[in-house]
């Protein structure tokens, strides 16, 4: 055979290999179930702006299957059995109440916490340091946080002695309402618990709390306080309550306080827990992270129109206020 030819139908065996290889490569499919929508993804956004400083490229070297609950906590099983069901090779948990859905889902394909509460005492991980399983990543919420936030609505009422809360229904928010109620008993003030299930409720909550003679009102956190932080600071105010919030820009948005971490930190934090899973590290001997920074915000003006005087030994402690 021609020496020219040979190499040329050499070239085109090893042109033809690669290109077969090519095809064979698997591009890995990241999953996401949200509580929000697709009008609302911040996390998703965050997921994608991680992954691309990384070197990784959407639909080349990954792809997203996006699951949206939209505020239904009943469409989170049917969700998370959808991307069970498509075989995705990781799946983001962007909803704390999803955390338990997963976790009953599969046992076996990788879940990466972008928002999450008490996954120890839920049973989602076995422990922060050692999770064990398939389920690893990033934590805000625990019982002294819960605790915390009813210490500062006493100190900023102090005369309080009955808070409402607003929880919505489940088990991770009944663990929330626990540690609250057990914080406030050692502070003697007693909680009204409201349960809510959509925005629509409300009103008749906050109707039900000044009927309860409550004080102040906290409400947990989820998609639906995110989404209602200007409803709940105006009834709040109508009603003549203090209101405290874990949700950021919540006291921007006109309630007396909010304390906690930046839940939206907690995406791009998952995204060093996806790479190194795609990397081939293993979930279980990935350690839980948890916030470090916690800010106390003060809205003066309206514990002014509520004719509230914040005592000065808390605004001192106060990272932000507004006037």
């Amino acid at each position: 055979m021609d020496r020219r030819v040979f190499l040329r139908s050499l070239a085109g065996l090893i042109a033809a290999a690669l290109a077969v290889e090519a095809q064979q490569v698997k591009v890995p499919r990241i999953g996401v179930l949200s509580l929000d929508s697709p009008t609302n993804s911040v996390c998703v956004d965050a997921f994608r702006r991680g992954l691309g400083e990384l070197g990784y490229v959407e639909g080349r070297t990954y792809v997203l299957e996006l699951r949206w609950a939209e505020d239904r906590l009943d469409l989170l099983p049917s969700l998370a059995a959808d991307l069970v069901r498509t075989k995705v090779d990781l799946i983001v948990s962007a909803a704390g109440p999803a955390a338990i859905v997963l976790k009953e889902a599969t046992t076996t394909i990788p879940v990466v916490l972008a928002s999450s509460f008490y996954p120890v005492e839920s049973g989602v991980i076995a422990s922060l340091a050692h999770p064990g399983g398939n389920v690893t990543g990033v934590t805000h919420f625990t019982p002294a946080l819960m605790a915390k936030r009813v210490q500062l609505l006493k100190e900023a009422v102090p005369k309080a002695s009955r808070f409402a809360v607003l929880p919505l229904p489940g088990r991770l928010q009944d663990l929330v309402v626990t540690d609250m109620e057990a914080a406030a008993r050692k502070l003697g003030v007693q909680l009204q618990v409201i349960e809510v299930r959509a925005g629509d409720d409300l009103p008749a909550a906050f109707a039900a709390a000044v009927a309860g003679r409550a004080q102040g009102v906290m409400s947990t956190q989820a998609p639906l306080f995110v989404h209602n932080n200007v409803r709940i600071a105006q009834l709040a105010l109508s009603h003549r309550l203090p209101s405290l919030s874990g949700e950021p820009n919540a006291a921007k948005d006109g309630a007396l306080l909010f304390y906690g971490p930046n839940v939206f930190e907690g995406c791009p934090r998952a995204v060093k827990y996806i790479d190194r899973i795609l990397k081939r590290a293993k979930p279980a001997d990935l350690p839980v992270e948890q916030p470090t920074k916690f800010e106390l915000v003060i809205n003066l003006k309206t514990a002014k129109a509520l004719g509230l005087t914040i005592p000065p030994s808390l605004l001192q402690r106060a990272d932000q206020v507004i006037e």
